[in-house]
């Protein structure tokens, strides 16, 4: 950057600005407008197996942080026995990536058995078009995460900061529940935000399908 003729180094931590910001927002309220409708078939059927499954909500919401640690409500199906999410101390030691912030169980305990055929396939996630549509998420973005991890972060982890978390991007894409490293977390994350384009969010969108086809489970 040049001021007053000298040539200046600008240090910041990379994000989404302006017109990118604009794009990127007219694409996730089209997605997201165009994905309700067309699951909204399926929406309504898991929303009553989930209500005939078990005892409680249909819907499961949890604090994240989002764009500039503005915290919002992330809508999920609910996957586990109503209030189990509240034990999450007691089985934190059945987490295999050994990181608090990266919180991952194979097989939890606390999670119904429909609520294991939902997070297969990420059926589970069909609520969260709907943060898509009022702004609190993108259809692509870095990974949501926890306010309560955010005093354990180190200065490179807030990166993550720079754009709406997503319901897939390239942490999804690339291994999804097999990553346990956060560090290679938020590697992805930070490189998402740095080399975005409207074509890397399609190349994203159109990877996550076969994506999810390969995993063999989701925690």
């Amino acid at each position: 950057m040049w001021r007053r003729g000298q040539p200046l180094v600008h240090l910041t931590a990379p994000s989404l600005r302006g017109q990118q910001l604009f794009l990127k927002r007219i694409v996730d309220v089209l997605g997201a407008t165009l994905g309700i409708i067309v699951t909204a078939p399926l929406t309504l059927a898991i929303a009553l197996a989930v209500k005939v499954d078990s005892k409680g909500p249909i819907f499961f919401g949890q604090e994240r942080v989002g764009l500039g640690g503005r915290a919002f409500r992330m809508l999920k199906f609910r996957t586990m026995a109503d209030g189990a999410d509240g034990d999450k101390a007691s089985v934190s030691h059945l987490n295999y990536s050994g990181d608090p912030r990266l919180f991952k169980i194979p097989n939890d305990p606390r999670v119904t058995k429909l609520g294991r055929w939902l997070r297969r396939w990420s059926c589970d996630e069909l609520p969260q078009l709907w943060n898509v549509f009022v702004g609190d998420m993108s259809l692509v973005g870095p990974r949501p995460f926890f306010q309560a991890d955010l005093p354990h972060y180190e200065v490179h982890h807030f990166s993550r900061l720079g754009a709406k978390p997503g319901i897939t991007g390239l942490w999804q894409i690339s291994g999804g529940s097999e990553i346990v490293d956060f560090e290679e977390v938020v590697a992805l994350d930070t490189r998402y935000i740095r080399e975005w384009s409207v074509l890397l969010d399609l190349e994203i969108l159109l990877k996550t399908v076969p994506a999810v086809m390969r995993r063999r489970g989701a925690v």
